[in-house]
């Protein structure tokens, strides 16, 4: 376990934290995000993503060796790592749950926008700064484009300025803006909550929402109809509740 990102098995919650001390998010961090993401059913119902630092994200740090290819088709797969750290938040089979305090900058934003439940203290702050560095903002673009109002996206990528927790939460970038002083504490309750549910409810609700979408007006409600059937019927929602 790199010492950037620690992770720890607690009970039923897989808890993430990142603590690279720059607040930014290197790409070998990137990767061992998605891992343990796309492993976390095994032993977990939930997934809790936080940070060490007075920031949630500052940013993608590259950590690659050597410097960037210099054609085009050469260096697309040194981004995958960010890339496939988008697609697992998507495709975890459990929900990801993550707590934003600080910056959110660039690979933050995204992040924040693609967990499944994402709160934010009432002062934290979001952005997207790749312009600013001569970069195209397509990677984070890429997590934001069915998250986040086309107009919002195009304003945050153009001016790169920061937007505050409520016109985040305004933009569908976050789920609920809480205090900061007792932004902890709602997080540990709403995951007490969540954790409360029945596990082929939590990963019922989670498969749905990553499918359903893609699909025909038809296919979502079919879709819904044979989900709807196969969750309710199964044991684990008759029994007793944890």
């Amino acid at each position: 376990m790199s010492e950037a990102l620690r992770i720890v098995q607690d009970g039923r919650l897989l808890r993430i934290t990142l603590a690279r001390e720059d607040g930014g998010v290197t790409d070998s961090m990137a990767a061992s995000l998605a891992q343990a993401l796309l492993m976390a059913h095994e032993n977990a119902d939930a997934v809790l993503l936080t940070s060490a630092g007075p920031d949630f994200c500052t940013g993608r740090v590259r950590d690659l060796p050597g410097p960037p290819a210099p054609e085009a088709y050469a260096r697309r797969p040194e981004y995958d790592s960010v890339f496939n750290s988008y697609r697992a938040i998507r495709n975890a089979q459990v929900p990801v749950v993550c707590a934003i305090a600080g910056r959110a900058m660039g690979y933050g934003t995204a992040v924040a926008a693609l967990c499944d439940v994402s709160f934010a203290a009432d002062t934290a702050r979001f952005n997207i700064p790749e312009i600013t560095h001569n970069v195209m903002p397509t990677m984070v673009m890429s997590a934001l484009y069915d998250r986040v109002n086309r107009n919002a996206i195009l304003w945050m990528a153009y001016s790169a300025e920061f937007i505050g927790a409520q016109r985040a939460l305004e933009y569908g970038i976050v789920s609920q803006v809480v205090p900061e002083a007792q932004l902890a504490a709602e997080v540990e309750r709403f995951c007490a909550t969540l954790l409360s549910r029945p596990r082929p409810a939590i990963l019922g609700l989670k498969e749905y929402l990553r499918v359903a979408p893609r699909m025909d007006e038809q296919g979502a409600t079919d879709y819904a109809r044979a989900l709807h059937s196969m969750v309710n019927t199964a044991a684990a929602m008759k029994g007793p509740r944890h």
